[in-house]
């Protein structure tokens, strides 16, 4: 049996010491190696749902693909106040997950006063909020 087989088995089980280990070991951020690379996606992925948030932090440092998958992961378990720290460290994808977040939980006002305390500049957030505001599906919109 590959590797690659062993992992997913792993995975399925949700044994995520062996899925990590068997996958980290595969895994290169940007590698020319497509596959290599996408291990280390996977491998971020595993960090994720294995809920192994530090380990992600610490990766996040120096790694694009830890930072968004942390920060989503954050933002899937409703951990706002992380994603405002992150945000305020000046990261600017934790800042887009914040209002999101926020405007999700019809809290517009509150992602509204988060773009301007973090970001006030930040086109982006301020196109994120009007997004949200105009959607049919708004509470705000409405």
């Amino acid at each position: 049996m590959e590797w690659f087989e062993r992992a997913e088995e792993a995975e399925q089980r949700q044994d995520w010491d062996t899925a990590i280990t068997l996958v980290g070991s595969h895994a290169e951020c940007y590698s020319v190696d497509h596959y290599a690379h996408n291990n280390h996606l996977w491998h971020m992925s595993l960090l994720a749902r294995a809920d192994r948030l530090e380990e992600l932090a610490e990766l996040a440092l120096t790694d694009v693909h830890a930072r968004r998958r942390l920060n989503r992961s954050l933002r899937d378990q409703g951990k706002e106040a992380d994603l405002r720290t992150r945000a305020e460290d000046g990261d600017r994808d934790a800042l887009y997950l914040l209002v999101r977040l926020l405007c999700e939980t019809n809290r517009a006002e509150e992602a509204r006063q988060a773009i301007l305390d973090l970001g006030p500049e930040n086109q982006h957030a301020h196109q994120i909020l009007a997004d949200f505001r105009s959607s049919p599906n708004s509470v705000v919109g409405l």
